[in-house]
């Protein structure tokens, strides 16, 4: 019966590379700890204008979302019309909060990185998401006051429900989603893969009604730009809850399982040896 020594020994000779997992892998890791160190080692100035030009990208999406909702009344199509902020936030390389749950954290473990500079990256990003989303929120409720109404509609169905299971797995969704999201684009250099899966994010969060703290809290800001009574008060009570069970879905659910899966990896780059690439079998 073949051992797990034989699985791996055969495994190594099979791949382009000399390690214990699949090619596709390999390339992947390197990858994600690679963006994962750049995004830690960020200036403070970088780390600010790419997370307030976030909050502006997912502003974007939310302006093409109320655009498809008004004409159209259909969440599924309003969502997957927010995929253009997604893919905004990937093409012009800004940060959202929940995308920085896998490649900073895989750059930690690592050796590439401290916990410090993971907390300033989280931190530093969540807070300027949400100051350009509030500031832009602003200019499209002055350009677009048709679109008040949605908005208001949109708004109220995000927290109208308050805490309970249903909006905790919500919220749990929203940020295991993202995750997820910002992994599969890791592992394809297509363009229109990456706007496909843009536009699937935004079909699945969006669409959903999934709750996701710094995307959702930007369209309660342009709804209380809009006249909302609803007050930062009340809406610092539902980000509280709802932002750490984004966390934890997005570094549980699909985090954790993915440093497992590359733990081998992951350890030999800390110890700092080369992860080789071999010549394929018949070069």
């Amino acid at each position: 019966m073949p051992t797990a020594r034989d699985s791996e020994s055969k495994r190594r000779s099979s791949g382009r590379t000399d390690q214990p997992l699949e090619d596709e892998l390999v390339e992947e890791f390197q990858n994600t700890v690679q963006e994962g160190a750049d995004r830690l080692h960020r200036t403070w100035r970088a780390l600010i204008v790419t997370g307030l030009f976030g909050g502006i990208d997912v502003g974007l999406g939310i302006m093409a979302m109320l655009a498809v909702m008004d004409a159209t009344g259909s969440k599924l199509l309003a969502g997957t019309a927010f995929g253009i902020g997604l893919l905004a936030l990937r093409l012009a390389h800004s940060e959202l909060f929940t995308e920085d749950f896998l490649l900073p954290i895989n750059a930690v473990v690592a050796g590439h990185g401290s916990w410090w500079a993971l907390l300033r990256l989280w931190v530093v990003t969540l807070v300027t998401n949400l100051v350009g989303g509030w500031a832009f929120m602003w200019v499209v409720v002055a350009a677009f006051p048709d679109f008040s109404a949605t908005l208001l509609e949109v708004a109220t169905g995000y927290v109208s429900d308050g805490f309970g299971t249903e909006t905790v797995c919500l919220a749990l969704l929203a940020g295991s989603t993202i995750t997820l999201m910002t992994r599969m684009q890791q592992g394809t250099s297509s363009d229109m893969m990456t706007a496909v899966i843009s536009l699937i994010g935004g079909f699945l969060v969006v669409g959903l009604g999934m709750l996701h703290g710094a995307l959702n809290s930007i369209v309660i800001f342009g709804a209380m730009h809009a006249g909302w009574d609803y007050s930062y008060l009340d809406w610092l009570g539902w980000f509280a809850w709802v932002i750490p069970f984004n966390m934890l879905g997005g570094l549980v659910i699909i985090s954790l399982p993915r440093l497992v899966r590359t733990w081998e990896l992951l350890m030999a780059e800390r110890r700092g040896e080369k992860i080789s690439d071999a010549e394929p079998a018949d070069a």
